[in-house]
C-alpha cells in the first residue's frame, strides 16, 4: 500500500535510510562529547575500533562498565584524543586507571541509570550493539540491557551495530529502529568468556555455599568457577530459580535438568531474570528466544526492594580481602583500584531483607601461592569497603562458612579465624588480642591441628520422626555452649559435672572448647546446620596417650532427653573414635543416672562396669562387637 505525503515510512523503509559504514557512523561523534559504550559480550565491536581510528578527535569521553574487547581508546597514544571514565573497572581499562590515564566512578550498578536520567551525567552519543529487527522493527539489546538501555533512551544520538549474530532475548530489552539515529550491519562474532572447570579449591568453596542452599531457592550467580562449582554441587535439589544481575553456561545443564525451573519464585514464576550474560555461544542460543529467560534493566534487576521480594534469596558475591570485623574490600587491592563496586550491595541487601534469604561472600582462603591471607586483622592501607561490617552476613571459604550478622566484634573475629587457612590462624588470632577484639585468654588451636573434620558430619533421625544435625565442636561456638548449659536442670548438670554448677562463665568454657578433632573431639547436635542454630547435645572425648581409650561424657537438653538424642551421639563419637585409632572409651556415670547407663548400652559394643560408691565406671573395647540378642522362642518349622 502506498503512503500519503504527509504520512511517515514504514520501518523497513526507513531503515536502509539509516544505515552506513561504521566509519561514517562514527563521524557523528564531535570534540569534547561524552560517548557511552555498550557493555560486556555486548560491546558494538565494529564501532569501538572504528571511533578509535579517528585521528580528528579531541578531549573525548568514553564510559562504561565492563566490556570484553580490547580498548584501545584506553591506550597511551590515544591520551589526547580520549579519556575513560569507568564505571566498573575491567581488564582491558586496569593500566590506564592505575597509571591516572582513566577515571574510575565507584557507584552501585543499580544506580547508574539514574545518573543518565537525571541528567547529571549527560550522553551526548550512545554506541550499541543490538539484534536485528523483528517484523515490528524492535531490536533487542541481546546478551548486555544493564545500562546500555537507558543511555540509549538518554543519548542526543543513537548509533547502533546490528549484529545478525546477536540473540534476541525477550523481557524488557528491546529498542526500536526509529529511535535508532544511525545503523551498521554486522556479523562479527559475539565476545565469549569462556570458563574452565572449577579447581579442588574453588569446588571446595562451592560445597559450603550449596549446604546453605534449601530447595526452592533463588539464586544470584556471577562468572567464575566459584559460581560453577555451586551449581556443580546443586544436581539433588528441586525448584531452583534464578533472579540474578547476569550469569554464565553453568546454569543450562541444571535446567535441562529440571533442578532449575523457577516454579516455586515468589516474584516472575517461571522466569530467569538478569540484566546481562556472559559465557560461550552455547549460552548465547540458550537465551535466544527463550521464554523462560527475561532481560532487564538493571535498576529493575538490581533494585534491593525487587530482589526482596524473592523468598529464600541467595545472593553470592566475591570478595578480595575481609578484615576480622566483617568488612568486605571487592574493588581494590589497597591503594590500586582493580574493579568495582557492582552489584554486590544490591544484593547484599536484596537478599538480607528476603524472607529467608541469605546473602554470602565467597573467597579462597588466601592469595599468591598460599603466601598471603585473604582474612586480615586490617584491610590494607586504601583499599574500599563495598560491603560494610552491617550488611555482611556470611562469609564462606574453602574452610567452612562464618555468620557475622548481629554478632559482637569478638564473636565475629572468631568466627573468621576458625574459617582462615590454618597456618594463618594463630597470627590472626595474635592480632585480635592485641586490639582487645576477642579474650586476653582466648584458647587457640595448635598449628599442627587438622583440618576440620567436614566428613563427621551427619543429619540422625530420633524416634519421633524428627532429626539433628550432628557436627565437630567449633571454636566459635562458646556462646552457644553457654547458652544450652543455662538451659539444662539441676539434675542434668548434677549427672554431667558430678556437682551443682550455677554458672558457665568464659573461663569454664575455655576447657570444654580445647578440641584438637583427634586426640580430644567434641560433637554438638542442633536442630539444623544453620549458623546460630542452638546447641541440643553435646558429646566429648578425651584420649588418654597410656592406654589409648578414651574417656567418653555426654550431655542432652532436657526436653531431647528420652528421644534417642544419645544413643545417635555415642554411636557417632565411637565412629569418630575409632576412626582416629581410639581403642576404647572409659566412662564415669552416677548409678541414677539410668538414661545415660542405657545410653552406653545401646552403643553397639559389649560394655563392662564396675559399679563404687554410687559411680559406674564403664569400659567400652571397640575391638569386640556386642553381640546380637537371639530369641529363646522355637523357630516355627517350615511348611
Amino acid at each position: 500500500m502506498a503512503t500519503t505525503p504527509n504520512e511517515p515510512k514504514p520501518w523497513p523503509e526507513r531503515y536502509p535510510e539509516k544505515t552506513v559504514t561504521a566509519e561514517q557512523a562514527v563521524g557523528h561523534v564531535q570534540h569534547g562529547q561524552r560517548v557511552f559504550i555498550g557493555s560486556g559480550a555486548g560491546e558494538p565491536q565494529a564501532l569501538v575500533a572504528a571511533l578509535s581510528q579517528r585521528e580528528d578527535l579531541s578531549d573525548t569521553e568514553i564510559i562504561h562498565i565492563l566490556t570484553l574487547g580490547v580498548a584501545a581508546y584506553a591506550e597511551p597514544r590515544l591520551g589526547d584524543r580520549f579519556r575513560h571514565n569507568a564505571y566498573f573497572i575491567g581488564p582491558n581499562v586496569r593500566d590506564a586507571v592505575a597509571q591516572g590515564r582513566a577515571d574510575y566512578t565507584p557507584i552501585f550498578l543499580g544506580e547508574i541509570p539514574e545518573l543518565f536520567q537525571s541528567g547529571r551525567v549527560v550522553i551526548d552519543v550512545a554506541i550499541i550493539s543490538v539484534s536485528p529487527p523483528d517484523e515490528h522493527g524492535y531490536c533487542s539489546y541481546g546478551v548486555s540491557c544493564d545500562i546500555v538501555k537507558s543511555a540509549a533512551e538518554c543519548a542526543s544520538v543513537v548509533i547502533a551495530e546490528v549484529n545478525s549474530r546477536m540473540p534476541r532475548i525477550l523481557g524488557d530489552c528491546f529498542i526500536h529502529v526509529d529511535d535508532i539515529d544511525v545503523l551498521v550491519d554486522s556479523d562479527v562474532p559475539i565476545h565469549e568468556a569462556i570458563q574452565g572447570e572449577p579447581d579442588e579449591l574453588a569446588m571446595r568453596i562451592g560445597k559450603h555455599i550449596a549446604n546453605l542452599v534449601e530447595d526452592g531457592a533463588t539464586l544470584q550467580l556471577g562468572i567464575g568457577t566459584i559460581p560453577d562449582a555451586v551449581l556443580h554441587y546443586l544436581d539433588d535439589f528441586k525448584n531452583l530459580g534464578i533472579h540474578t544481575e547476569m550469569f554464565s553456561d553453568g546454569v543450562i545443564p541444571l535446567v535441562k535438568k529440571g533442578v532449575i525451573n523457577n516454579s516455586e519464585k515468589t516474584l516472575h514464576r517461571g522466569k530467569i531474570i538478569m540484566t546481562f550474560v556472559m559465557g560461550s555461544r552455547k549460552l548465547y542460543d540458550f537465551v535466544n528466544n527463550n521464554p523462560m529467560v527475561e532481560c532487564h534493566p538493571v535498576e529493575y534487576t538490581n533494585d534491593p526492594f525487587v530482589i526482596a521480594q524473592n523468598e529464600k534469596m541467595i545472593s553470592i558475591n566475591s570478595a578480595i580481602e575481609v578484615d576480622m570485623t566483617g568488612q568486605v574490600c571487592a574493588d581494590s587491592l589497597g591503594e590500586m583500584f582493580y574493579s568495582g563496586i557492582g552489584g554486590q550491595v544490591d544484593f547484599v541487601r536484596g537478599a538480607a531483607r528476603s524472607k529467608g534469604g541469605k546473602p554470602i561472600i565467597a573467597l579462597p582462603s588466601t592469595a599468591d601461592g598460599e603466601t598471603v591471607s585473604r582474612i586480615v586483622p586490617t584491610l590494607k592501607p586504601g583499599a574500599g569497603v563495598v560491603t560494610s561490617r552491617g550488611d555482611v552476613h556470611y562469609v564462606v571459604t574453602e574452610y567452612g562458612s562464618a555468620y557475622l550478622h548481629g554478632k559482637t566484634i569478638r564473636e565475629r573475629a572468631m568466627a573468621l579465624v576458625q574459617i582462615a587457612h590454618p597456618k594463618f590462624r594463630p597470627w590472626l588470632l595474635a592480632e585480635a588480642k592485641a586490639r582487645k577484639l576477642v579474650y586476653a585468654d582466648q584458647i587457640e588451636l595448635p598449628v599442627s591441628t587438622p583440618t576440620y573434620p567436614e566428613e563427621m558430619e551427619r543429619w540422625v533421625d530420633l524416634r519421633d520422626d524428627s532429626r539433628i544435625f550432628l557436627r565437630p565442636l567449633k571454636l566459635t561456638d562458646e556462646p552457644l555452649v553457654r547458652e544450652m548449659f543455662y538451659k539444662l536442670s539441676p539434675e542434668s548438670v548434677h549427672y554431667r559435672f558430678f556437682r551443682i554448677l550455677k554458672a558457665m562463665p568464659h573461663e569454664k568454657l575455655q576447657e570444654l572448647l580445647r578440641v584438637d578433632y583427634d586426640a580430644d573431639m567434641t560433637l554438638v547436635g542442633l536442630p539444623g546446620r544453620e549458623d546460630g542454630q542452638p546447641i541440643v547435645a553435646i558429646a566429648h572425648y578425651s584420649k588418654d596417650p597410656r592406654t589409648n581409650f578414651a574417656d567418653a561424657a555426654f550431655l542432652v537438653r532436657d526436653d531431647l532427653q528420652g528421644k534417642g538424642v544419645g544413643t545417635s551421639l555415642v554411636r557417632a563419637l565411637a565412629d569418630a573414635a575409632r576412626s582416629n585409632g581410639v581403642t576404647g572409651f572409659t566412662a564415669d556415670v552416677l548409678a541414677q543416672n539410668h538414661g545415660m547407663l542405657r545410653v552406653f548400652h545401646r552403643c553397639g559394643y559389649p560394655v563392662e562396669s564396675e559399679l563404687e560408691e554410687g559411680v559406674y565406671h564403664l569400659t567400652i573395647p571397640f575391638h569386640k562387637k556386642k553381640r546380637a540378642k537371639t530369641s529363646r522362642r522355637k523357630a516355627k518349622p517350615k511348611e
